[in-house]
């Protein structure tokens, strides 16, 4: 499946790294994913709250209705999720923050 593939094969989403951290050094550092399942595909994931994800969001242009929410751990956490193409690699956001107690872990 995945063996025998290069760094090279990775370029596109290696690429697209590169870019997003000179048109967008200023915004919050994700925790970043590449695959060699899925070279072409990077995955930016936040952990501290919503605010991150949400100023990567409107940096890639991603329309708030193409944001899916769910909720995960028993209702604690709460997880928002958006895709979009950059640059020719498929770029996928994912946010995660705690569900307040008050909220009751809305399912």
């Amino acid at each position: 499946m995945s063996e025998g593939l290069t760094l090279d094969d990775l370029s596109v989403s290696l690429r697209v790294l590169r870019l997003l951290a000179a048109d967008f050094g200023h915004l919050p550092a994700p925790d970043v994913d590449l695959s060699r399942i899925y070279p072409e595909r990077l995955t930016l994931r936040f952990h501290e709250g919503l605010h991150a994800f949400e100023a990567w969001r409107e940096a890639l242009a991603v329309p708030p209705e193409k944001v899916t929410q769910r909720v995960q751990g028993a209702g604690t956490t709460r997880v928002l999720r958006a895709s979009t193409d950059y640059a020719g690699a498929e770029v996928h956001l994912h946010g995660y923050t705690d569900v307040p107690a008050a909220d009751g872990g809305v399912r």
